[in-house]
């Protein structure tokens, strides 16, 4: 099995900052795309960024020159650096990695973290 453990969450005011971390353990043999994921109140779960196992990244418009998606494989971990934060970034932020879990196959399956809270709010 696969766990990914979050950290970093809370209560922020605008304009303010706050990085995420999420690390992964267990039977891993490789981890592919990974990537963060919120859902705000009474909406669907959308993509915020992710990063390739090479380190090339992908971020939705909303958050754009604001957010940092960055990656450690030797300590196969992830985080968030999320500068000039905005009340519409409240959410709860979930940690995802796509892993192969043994050399032999050929497939990434994906695991999800435990979600995490960051509520922007003056």
């Amino acid at each position: 099995q696969v766990q990914l453990v979050e950290s970093g969450g809370g209560l922020v005011q605008p304009g303010g900052s706050l990085r995420l971390s999420c690390a992964a353990s267990g039977s891993i043999w490789s981890i592919n795309d990974m990537g963060w994921y919120r859902q705000a109140p009474g909406k669907q779960r959308e993509l915020v960024a992710v990063i390739t196992s090479r380190g090339s990244t992908s971020y939705a418009d909303s958050v754009k020159g604001r957010f940092t998606i960055s990656r450690d494989n030797a300590k196969k971990t992830l985080s968030l650096q999320m500068n000039s934060l905005k009340p519409e970034d409240t959410a709860v932020y979930y940690c995802n990695a796509e892993v192969r879990v043994a050399s032999w196959r050929n497939m990434a399956e994906d695991y999800w973290g435990q979600g995490t809270q960051v509520t922007v709010s003056s």
